[in-house]
């Protein structure tokens, strides 16, 4: 019977954010041990969701849920965090000999001690099981890898979808490589080529355009050359590291120089689509009146720049103050503000209460000052709720606390939350009782993942730039890491 260890540390560092992530960022996300790993993820479209149906048709593995935990991409980990999650797996490792050992990473996790910390992490997970024991990993596609960070596991597998649909796939995968391996049909072998860029995830998708093309093309390679995985990571723009950038990471049975091939070819095609995925786009004001301006609606303006998903902080204005300046005539909304103390006053309000509120630079005046605005309080919730769209569908989510805050004079409604979250499944807004076939426009803190669920929702969706840690155009940050001959930092 083969004792598999299981253990999840998943986090998106953003090195441009000006807040550090607490543990409790963890603890209010992902945050299962032992038997309620289980039950928290079961039927989920996660990789441990997809470890748990791989280890369900294998009766004869015994499994070991060690702690399980992720957060929403926010600001680089503060002192003590990392060593406080790891700390707890690696104990959990120490108890006995493992057969194997599968970890659900993200491959962009930024801690103050460790700015490329998923390599500290595989470092100190083999340093316990030994070089003999398999080691299986999964990776988001936007991770930062390294070729030294390549060498410590037996094998990994990085999504091949954006929006990220396939997380389930990806472990089941992983795993499938890592019980061939067990069995001593395999030898993997990985090498990494790096692209020439730090690319923007906005128009990288996979389901249309450049990107699209590029995934197709490394399912071709694969298969041609018989690989056991060939994953283009698109990286994090927003990490500050020295694995920073796009790349192609290749893993061959027992054949190096097959896999440095295969990544090479693979590298060559990301690179003649670069231009592609740098685009000039319509700032705040441009994309509300645009939005506006149109016949029939929903229509969606999109803010990347203080996108949850990719190390946003809930909190600039920009977006915000574009819309109450156009005057709109027709039913919005904004989604969202992170907010416990506004949240908290609402409460107290109660629905009907009349506020005088200042909305949004209440953690920096970086991105721009608060929008005053006198509203009512027009529905409140605990924030509890379970995803039904595409993206992470099945988990559960708690926003501590929900508000939906109505402008008087004005059809705008704000939606504000208790922690910092995605705005990706259909069950936020319904937090807020935001009937989002009802808008004219919705103007989000959003990116990628908001398409997979919303697609069929909203007539157009416009993507804007504004001031904001994860900015569309992020050339002018100050990287100090990252090496300098990768464009744009070449500019």
């Amino acid at each position: 019977m083969p004792e598999i260890a299981i253990a999840r540390f998943a986090h998106e560092g953003n090195s441009f954010s000006p807040l550090l992530t607490p543990i409790d960022c963890f603890r209010s996300g992902e945050w299962a041990i032992g038997e309620e790993v289980p039950k928290y993820y079961r039927g989920s479209k996660t990789e441990i969701g997809g470890a748990i149906a791989w280890l369900e048709k294998r009766p004869a593995w015994k499994p070991t849920f060690l702690r399980c935990t992720a957060a929403p991409s926010s600001g680089v980990l503060a002192a003590g965090v990392f060593d406080a999650i790891i700390g707890e797996i690696t104990a959990g490792l120490s108890k006995r000999k493992w057969d194997a050992v599968f970890l659900s990473l993200h491959g962009s996790l930024n801690a103050v001690e460790h700015p490329h910390a998923d390599f500290e992490i595989v470092k100190r997970v083999r340093a316990i099981i030994g070089r003999d024991t398999p080691l299986a990993v999964s990776f988001d596609l936007h991770a930062n890898v390294s070729q030294a960070e390549a060498d410590i596991p037996d094998i990994v597998v990085g999504y091949k979808c954006h929006p990220h649909t396939d997380m389930a796939e990806t472990a089941t995968k992983a795993l499938d490589i890592l019980e061939r391996r067990i069995r001593g049909e395999v030898k993997p072998v990985a090498v990494i080529v790096r692209a020439d860029a730090i690319i923007p995830s906005l128009f990288a998708r996979t389901t249309d355009g450049p990107m699209a093309e590029v995934k197709q093309i490394a399912a071709d390679i694969e298969k041609k050359y018989g690989l056991l995985d060939l994953t283009p990571y698109q990286g994090y723009a927003y990490a500050d590291n020295e694995a920073a950038g796009a790349s192609a990471w290749a893993t061959a049975d027992g054949d190096r120089a097959l896999a440095l091939k295969a990544a090479t070819e693979l590298v060559r095609e990301m690179n003649k689509r670069r231009p592609l995925l740098f685009k000039k786009l319509p700032t705040a004001a441009e994309g509300i009146a645009r939005a506006l301006a149109a016949k029939d609606g929903p229509i969606a303006v999109i803010d990347s720049a203080d996108h949850t998903g990719a190390g946003g902080i809930g909190d600039t204005p920009g977006l915000l103050a574009a819309l109450v300046a156009a005057k709109p005539t027709k039913p919005t909304a904004f989604a969202f503000f992170h907010d416990p103390d506004l949240v908290a006053k609402a409460q107290a309000a109660g629905i009907g209460g009349r506020l005088e509120v200042r909305l949004g630079g209440r953690l920096t005046a970086l991105f721009g000052p608060p929008v005053e605005a006198e509203v009512t309080v027009g529905h409140l919730s605990d924030g509890k709720f379970v995803n039904v769209g595409p993206v992470h569908g099945g988990l559960t989510n708690d926003l501590r606390g929900c508000a939906r805050l109505d402008f008087v004079g004005l059809p705008i409604s704000v939606m504000i939350t208790g922690i910092c979250h995605d705005t990706t499944d259909d069950n936020f807004y319904k937090a807020a009782n935001i009937d989002l076939s009802k808008l004219s426009v919705l103007a989000v803190k959003a990116k990628n993942q908001f398409r997979a669920s919303f697609g069929g929702t909203f007539r157009e969706m416009i993507d804007i730039d504004a001031p904001g840690p994860a900015a569309y155009d992020f050339s002018s940050f100050p990287f100090k890491k990252a090496p300098k001959t990768l464009y744009p930092l070449t500019r």
